[in-house]
């Protein structure tokens, strides 16, 4: 059994220093890796991208992560990615890592994600230029999620988990006024998950909606985000089945 940290949308700034590291350095006792879901900043600037990557500085589990909204805003997606890969931190955008977990290859395949909504209700890349490249964006995400999945069941990974910010189902996303629910996720995320399989889904950037979903194919989804699961990190226990564990 693996037991898997995550938590998404902490947004720390520059004065946010210490604020998770007391949680964070318990992790030992609670999980075996820590996913982090996007929106890891306020404004996507380098001096927050060092804030974070010293609350997850030398922890005793490995840490995975993908980048959110916020962590663009500022165009300095780049240098955030830097100060975490400076400390250990896997950063994924459309590929994957293969950890070794206590015997077990767990394999994550990271993307942020887009918007485009979800089956029935979706944009689509026909039109002006501007909606083209918008729904097409989202697609190159999925495809490379999938591209990632595929890699690592090939590599023996025993467990997978598909980790992005955008939300791949609209399950997680109830309590979320629905006009914008094109703008917090896209059904082909799932679609790429069912296509290639994976274990769990791990999402956050929806603050107002629900911690639990599952894709059309049944892998479960979570959402992560800090003001949904409410603690600085909610832990789930994979193998032969999945549940939460407050």
């Amino acid at each position: 059994m693996i037991r898997v940290a995550a938590v998404g949308d902490i947004h720390l700034g520059v004065d946010s220093a210490g604020l998770l590291r007391p949680a964070f350095e318990t992790l030992g006792d609670h999980a075996d890796v820590l996913l982090l879901a996007g929106d890891l900043t306020r404004h996507g600037t380098r001096e927050e991208g060092r804030v974070v990557a010293a609350e997850v500085a030398g922890l005793p589990v490995p840490v995975v992560a993908v980048l959110g909204n916020h962590d663009y805003h500022s165009d300095q997606e780049k240098a955030v990615t830097e100060e975490l890969r400076a400390t250990g931190v896997q950063v994924l955008e459309g590929d994957g890592v293969l950890l070794d977990l206590g015997g077990t290859r767990v394999g994550i395949a990271g993307t942020k994600g887009f918007g485009g909504g979800f089956a029935g209700r979706s944009g689509s890349d026909f039109g002006e230029p501007e909606m083209k490249a918008f729904v097409r964006y989202t697609r190159g995400c999925a495809a490379a999620l999938g591209r990632a999945l595929s890699e690592l069941q090939e590599a023996g990974a025993a467990l997978r988990i598909a980790l992005t910010h955008y939300s791949p189902v609209p399950d997680t996303l109830a309590g979320e006024p629905p006009e914008i629910f094109p703008f917090l996720g896209s059904y082909l995320l799932a679609e790429a998950i069912d296509a290639e399989g994976a274990d769990l889904a791990v999402h956050g950037h929806a603050h107002l909606g629900t911690e639990h979903g599952m894709t059309g194919d049944g892998v479960p989804v979570r959402n992560v985000a800090m003001p949904v699961i409410d603690r600085a990190f909610a832990v789930y226990h994979l193998g032969n089945h999945l549940h939460a564990r407050r």
